[in-house]
Parts: C-alpha cells; sequence; structure tokens
C-alpha cells in the first residue's frame, strides 16, 4: 500500500510539476486566446489612373497637364473576416483625388496673361472580395492559445462600385470666337469594377500587422453633364499601399 501510495504520489507531484512546466512555457510565448476572426485596417500609398480615354486625351492636349498629374495619394480602410485557415472576405472602402493647376496651351489672355483653370479628378471604390493567404498565418498551439505567423503572402480579386467626379473650373477659350469666358463643368457616376491583389502581412506582434499591398481595378463610366458624348471615362488604374492592421 505503502509503495503505490507513493507511486500515485509521485505521480501527482510530476504532473503538478509539468502542468507548471507547460504554463510556465506558454506564458514565455506571445499567443492569442483563440483563433482572431476578424481584421480592421488602413492604408496609404499612391495611385496610378491609366487615364487613357477622350477627355483625359482633350484635357492633356488643350491644357498644360500630362498623364501623371493624375496620380493621387491614395487612403483605404478595409474589413477582414475570417473564412478559413487561409481564406478572408475582404471588404474594402477608398479614395483618390488629383487636383491639377494648368493654363492654355496655346492662347494667352488679352492682358498677355496665362489663361488658367483647375481640373479635379476623384475615384472613390467600394470593393467586396476574397483574400487567399500562400502560407499559415499561425498555429494553433491548445485548444485555446494561437500563435501568430511572422509573414504571410497573399493573393486575391473580387467586385465592387466605383463613384467617380471628373471638374474643370476656371478660364477657357471658345474656339470659334476665340473669347474667353469662365465656367465650371463637372461630371459624376458610378461603375461596377473588377480588382485583383498581391502583398503580404508582417506581424508586429500579437495584434498589430504591417501590410503591404499592389492593386489593379478595372472600371469605366458615362460621362454626364456638358461631357454628354464624350467616350466612357477610363477608370482603369494601379493602386500600391501599405498599413496597419489590427486582429479583433
Amino acid at each position: 500500500m505503502k509503495y503505490r501510495f507513493r507511486q500515485s504520489s509521485m505521480a501527482a507531484v510530476l504532473a503538478v510539476i509539468g502542468g507548471a512546466w507547460a504554463a510556465e512555457a506558454l506564458a514565455a510565448q506571445d499567443f492569442l486566446f483563440g483563433r482572431p476572426s476578424v481584421t480592421l485596417g488602413a492604408r496609404i500609398g499612391y495611385a496610378i489612373p491609366r487615364a487613357d480615354s477622350e477627355i483625359f486625351d482633350l484635357t492633356r492636349r488643350e491644357l498644360t497637364v500630362e498623364k501623371e498629374d493624375f496620380n493621387a495619394v491614395a487612403l483605404g480602410a478595409d474589413l477582414g473576416i475570417r473564412l478559413s485557415d487561409r481564406i478572408d472576405l475582404a471588404l474594402g472602402l477608398g479614395y483618390e483625388n488629383s487636383e491639377i493647376d494648368s493654363e492654355s496651351r496655346e492662347f494667352i489672355g488679352t492682358d498677355d496673361l496665362p489663361i488658367l483653370q483647375t481640373t479635379a479628378f476623384r475615384r472613390v471604390p467600394f470593393t467586396v472580395g476574397l483574400k487567399a493567404y500562400l502560407t499559415e498565418r499561425g498555429r494553433r498551439i491548445s485548444d485555446l492559445a494561437w500563435i501568430p505567423g511572422k509573414f504571410a503572402p497573399f493573393v486575391g480579386g473580387g467586385v465592387g462600385f466605383m463613384w467617380y467626379e471628373f471638374e474643370q473650373e476656371g478660364e477657357f477659350v471658345d474656339y470659334e470666337t476665340l473669347d474667353i469666358f469662365y465656367d465650371y463643368f463637372s461630371s459624376r457616376a458610378g461603375s461596377s469594377l473588377a480588382y485583383v491583389t498581391a502583398g503580404f502581412d508582417y506581424s508586429l506582434g500579437l495584434r498589430w500587422i504591417l501590410t503591404a499591398e499592389a492593386r489593379y481595378s478595372w472600371a469605366s463610366a458615362d460621362m454626364g453633364g456638358p461631357f454628354i458624348g464624350f467616350d466612357d471615362i477610363d477608370l482603369n488604374g494601379l493602386r500600391a499601399a501599405f498599413g496597419f492592421s489590427v486582429r479583433l
């Protein structure tokens, strides 16, 4: 009986020591209680519209505007909902705005001063898609504990809606009379879009992630107002961005 008692006592002591050692090992590591199900992020980057339709051609031809002048700072926010270990449902909202001061290429005013105007081009995309990770984003070490991985590349794609606004305000030349007049022209509308994306997540700790991404979108829309009769405006373009996300 004493021998059995000593055996069971020794087993209990070893179990306690083993449990304490395991708890200490877990405490020494960075882990979350359960796999995160949502990420929320914000981005800043650079947008390069293709700007390859009739309205852009006319603007570059008549005014001192170049294609790269339509490039703009791009802001974005996104929500990722985990569907599986490697797949997220990705919801996004962006904003891009370029404002270009210019003058007439061929004419000057009667006062020998430049004929000045401003052109603004804004794009606001709303997107929904899937993001597929090429490696595991973390690993489970118990029923409750989850450790994030350091580096996780991804690819993805989806669809959405893009709202745009194209504005021109200032002095213009009537090519029939050569009179100079002041006016404001605008066109705004929406269009469906499709996009593809690629990038990576880099974990900065338990909750925070640094994300870098390149995305190309395809979209075009009707022109309205004084631009009726123009070809559809080209809304295609590339966006490169980085930012931070938080695991929730």
